[in-house]
């Protein structure tokens, strides 16, 4: 076990800690030979539990930091080096950008080496030997990474021939099993098992369809970008975005997500959806002479017919009965929330409509990495 003394470092190593059972393992396996490890929990658009710092270090007893990598990541994921896993997920260019942060962190937090729960095998992308080799390579950590759970299986690192960590008490675990890890955890009195880790949305076939328009479209997408096109339904129209609410929860964060260059949509007779159309600087080459920055009447009159079509009580005007198609006013609210100009259309509610709204498919998705 290390011996601390008044003159070692607070920290002596930096772990990325997603909160996935790996991580915390890796982390308990240094701190068992006497070693502080501060776990930094990565946080971008499309992964990240911050909230859960304090359950770490009461759970588990694992001090951690929340690392921001927004602006990054986003920069990173419209053309990664090393590609896309089943959906949009950069995992090998993911983790490089990671461990590339991580290293600049060390003298922040005076430590000497960094941590990952990575296992040798388990992922069919990005944890292959060949993979994790080009990952420390590219990273610029080959003498600075250590893998703790798979120690056994890979080469020794200069914080194992040094003395500082115990080689001989670190793990050999590999392949796609978890009954090494759960040995462990037992081991450890480690009872609340977290979900696998993970929990990347561009891993996940419906998110990453939704984020692919942005991607495509925006000139420059930033996180509140992606977390609107969680919200309701998505539908796009060439470079034309649409969000509608299903519900009253999702009408309220629709509201909540306004940008002032946003346009709000709503019935102003009857009950329905909030629709929220946003407008923002289209990438070069997206829909030469389209203005998706400043919608046009032709394009507002047909997202307001379209969302419309969302409301029960509108749709009645349109099909079938004494008042088939019976025109509805649509409110188009522009501008700040308090000092916004509100304009009113009349529109027959539509599913159908000149622009044909869409929502994304997986299947573009895959057409598009076929492209690229």
């Amino acid at each position: 076990m290390h011996d601390s003394t008044a003159s070692d470092p607070k920290y002596h190593a930096l772990a990325l800690l997603s909160g996935g059972l790996d991580s915390l393992l890796a982390i308990k396996v240094l701190q068992e030979q006497g070693l502080r490890v501060l776990g930094l929990h990565f946080v971008s658009p499309f992964f990240g539990k911050p909230h859960l710092i304090s359950h770490w270090r009461e759970v588990y007893g694992i001090e951690a930091v929340n690392v921001d990598i927004r602006r990054a990541y986003l920069d990173m994921l419209s053309r990664p080096a090393h590609g896309y896993g089943k959906h949009l997920n950069p995992c090998v260019d993911c983790k490089i950008l990671m461990l590339t942060h991580a290293k600049t962190l060390l003298p922040k937090y005076g430590a000497s080496f960094l941590v990952s729960g990575e296992v040798l095998g388990q992922r069919p992308m990005s944890q292959r030997a060949d993979t994790l080799n080009l990952i420390r390579k590219d990273a610029g950590v080959k003498d600075l990474l250590l893998r703790p759970l798979s120690a056994q299986k890979l080469g020794p690192t200069p914080m194992e021939e040094s003395g500082l960590v115990d080689r001989s008490r670190l793990p050999g675990i590999w392949g796609r099993g978890r009954k090494d890890q759960l040995a462990l955890a037992a081991h450890f009195g480690i009872t609340l098992i977290p979900t696998p880790a993970g929990g990347c949305n561009l891993a996940e076939a419906e998110p990453a369809a939704r984020y692919l328009p942005i991607i495509c479209n925006l000139a420059e997408a930033s996180s509140r970008d992606f977390s609107l096109s969680h919200l309701g339904r998505q539908y796009w129209a060439g470079p034309y975005w649409l969000s509608i609410g299903r519900n009253q929860h999702d009408n309220e964060a629709l509201e909540k997500a306004r940008r002032e260059t946003d346009i709000l949509f709503r019935l102003r007779d009857l009950p329905g959806p909030c629709a929220l159309g946003r407008q923002y600087e289209p990438a070069a080459g997206v829909a030469p002479g389209m203005t998706p920055q400043a919608w046009p009447d032709d394009v507002l009159a047909d997202a307001a017919s379209f969302a419309a079509s969302y409301s029960p009580k509108a749709r009645t005007f349109s099909e079938g009965g004494a008042e088939a198609g019976r025109p509805v006013v649509v409110l188009v609210r522009r501008g700040k929330p308090t000092s916004e100009v509100v304009t009113e259309v009349v529109v027959t509610p539509a599913r159908q409509t000149p622009l044909a709204w869409t929502e994304p498919k997986h299947e573009a998705l895959a057409a598009w990495k076929r492209r690229s």
